[in-house]
């Protein structure tokens, strides 16, 4: 599966870019909103993992542009440090299939994107 992941923090896009070849993936890394809706439209990923604070577009403006051009094709987990259950909600809303709050386990993020693999699968 061809997964984009969007994070500004290096060591989080690391261990991220690892686990997730480590599971036989293959990995798009960016590094801000602007650099992963510009790889999203010209590589079209199976699956989104986006932090939600990011520079110059957020997670929650990602969610809306793909959800806006690729709607019920491609999934979008939500990372973040941010608790708060209206940031939860908001993604919700605009779109997200997942969200994981950080810290999290690498076994964790595996699970959850292997739903969406069988998802795709089928």
């Amino acid at each position: 599966m061809k997964i984009l992941v969007a994070e500004d923090d290096e060591l989080m896009l690391k261990m991220l870019e690892f686990r997730l070849r480590k599971d036989g993936h293959e990995v798009i890394v960016t590094h801000d909103g602007r650099e992963a809706l510009a790889k999203i439209n010209e590589l079209i990923p199976d699956l989104v993992i986006t932090d939600i604070m990011m520079p110059y577009l957020s997670g929650l403006e990602i969610i809306g542009a793909v959800k806006k051009s690729y709607p019920n094709t491609m999934p979008v987990i939500i990372i973040s440090g941010m608790g708060q259950e209206s940031v939860v909600l908001e993604a919700f809303q605009l779109g997200a299939d997942d969200y994981i709050t950080k810290p999290f386990s690498p076994n964790e993020l595996s699970v959850r994107v292997k739903r969406f693999d069988k998802a795709i699968i089928l």
